[in-house]
Order: C-alpha cells, then structure tokens, then sequence
C-alpha cells in the first residue's frame, strides 16, 4: 500500500447535466433539490459519494472477493432460512470479524470519507478526511415536469394505464467544493493510491452515470490542489462565473452557450501561489475558458 497522505489538497469539481434529476428529494415527490431564493439546483456530497462508491464497486471491482479492496457502504445481502435480506450495519461489520484494522485495510470509502462503523456493543466513528461541500448550478435553471403514462394498470379490471410525473432540470452546470485533510488520513489511513482513485471516480464516476434518472450528466472541469502546509483557500466554486453572452443564464442549454470565466480563481491562485506545493487539471474539449476577457486553453499551463 502506497504512502499515507500527509499534505491537504483542495478539489473543485464542474459537471453539467442535461434533460435529468441530479439529486431528488424523497420527501418533496422525489424534485431535484432546489434553492428558490436563487433558482439554483442543488446536490447533497453524499449523491458525490455514491457516486464515487457506485464506480469503486461497479467499474474496478471493488468487491472485497479474491482479497480485493472492498466498498463497506453497499448493499449487501445475507440468507435466513429460504428468504433473502439486507444486511444491517453490524452485520455487514461482521464480514469483517469486527475488526477497525481489517475494514481500514479493506474497504477504500471508509479510509477516503469515513463513517460510523456499528459493532455489536459500541462503534467506531471515523471522520473522512474527504469532504465536499454541498453542490450548487453556477447558472440559474428550473424544474420541468413531464407527463407520462406507465405500461401496467394499477389493478384488475382497469382500462386505462397508471399515470407517472417526472421532475427535471433542462441543464445546469453544478459545481463541488472538496478538501482531503491530511490530518484524518492519519486516523484512517487515506494513501495516494486512494487519492488517484478518489479522483479517478469523481470523473469517471460521473460519465458512468447512466441510470434512467441521471443519464445526461457528464464531468467537466476538476481542480486538485496540494499544498505545502495545513491550509486551503476555500470557496473555489464560488469564484467562478458563467460568461453567457447575450442569452440569459437560465436559457443556457449546452457548453456552446456560456464561457467559464476563471479569472477571479486565477487571481486567487496567483496570490497562493508560493503556498501551492502541486496541481492538476482535467478539462473536457466541450468547456471553453475565458480570462480578463480573452480565452485560454490551459489555466496552469498559460496562467501561472
């Protein structure tokens, strides 16, 4: 196992998503999550994080078979007689004898975001040094309702077919803010290997999101930043603007209709330069960048 995290790094992350529900809510008729005072939608970190889970398990195999790393939040399942059940948390801790060494050692998401690992007659809580501030449109959107008719009826001697509403978002470009404190690494053992694979499925997690209700959603942008020494800049999101020319931002409906205006992140950079220890970009061909007005292929490469 590679080398346990010892410096913090800051993570801003750009997705956008088109004609879906980036994260309903169970209690409001499963709507996209919204905030009405500035019609913007919203994205809880744990949608993120099952995102990031889901393609842990679904796409490298993380499924604690053949000594394989293993996912602890999942859905896992246990026979009782002939009848088939959902495992509770204290016993999925069992498969791991119970033992905080063993699920540290095994299972990526608990060393990468933590939890609360149940056991027969106490728990064990782990802080994730992984944290993402909940995600918000950098563009103002709204919700769509969408009428349908389901295949079945809703019981015997119906004539007519059951009656379904969809609640989504015509498109929205919604950004996270992350940080991975190297101080909880420490505790629960996050190393590099994790880091690249954190990464690995913020991206691609994302563009794997082919489910009926998030199809549509693809990643653009993601900022990594290592630092020299225990501190991070903060509110990246939130310096970043949409450049929509003469449409108004609830209009926008592609990457053809906006520019990322990334000066005020740029500047912000610039100012922590001699703090900044490493970064790294990955930008989709689609998003074009602007800066004081002038656009830019590479933000690290032409800026600073």
């Amino acid at each position: 196992m590679s080398e346990i995290i010892n410096n913090r790094s800051e993570l801003l992350f750009l997705y956008d998503i088109e004609n879906a529900n980036p994260n309903g809510d169970p209690l409001n008729e499963n709507r996209p999550r919204f905030d009405t005072e500035s019609s913007t939608v919203l994205v809880s970190d744990v949608r993120l994080k099952r995102t990031i889970r889901d393609y842990w398990y679904e796409y490298k195999g993380f499924n604690g078979l053949e000594d394989m790393q293993d996912v602890f939040v999942r859905e896992t399942t246990y026979l009782d007689g002939d009848k088939q059940y959902i495992k509770d948390g204290k016993r999925r801790a069992k498969d791991f004898q119970e033992q905080a060494d063993i699920i540290l050692e095994k299972c990526i998401d608990v060393r990468v975001f933590g939890g609360v690992i149940p056991l027969s007659n106490d728990s064990i809580t782990y802080i994730g040094p992984v944290q993402f501030q909940m995600g918000k449109s950098l563009n103002k959107t709204e919700i769509i309702e969408e009428q349908g008719t389901g295949a079945f009826a809703s019981g015997e001697k119906k004539v007519q077919a059951t009656f379904r509403t969809e609640y989504k978002i015509p498109y929205a470009i919604i950004g996270f803010n992350g940080v991975i404190n190297e101080k909880s690494a420490q505790y629960s053992r996050m190393n590099m290997d994790d880091k690249a694979l954190l990464l690995e499925g913020i991206w691609e997690g994302t563009k794997n999101l082919i489910s009926r209700s998030k199809f549509g959603q693809s990643p653009l942008f993601l900022l990594a930043i290592d630092y020299k020494d225990p501190f991070y800049i903060g509110n990246l999101r939130q310096r970043l603007k949409l450049d929509c020319g003469e449409k108004n931002e609830i209009q926008v409906r592609s990457t053809k209709d906006f520019k990322l205006d990334v000066s005020e992140l740029i500047a912000v950079l610039k100012q922590n330069k001699e703090k900044i220890a490493d970064i790294s970009l990955r930008v989709d061909s689609r998003l074009a960048m602007i800066h004081n007005g002038e656009l830019i292929d590479n933000i690290i490469k032409d800026e600073l």
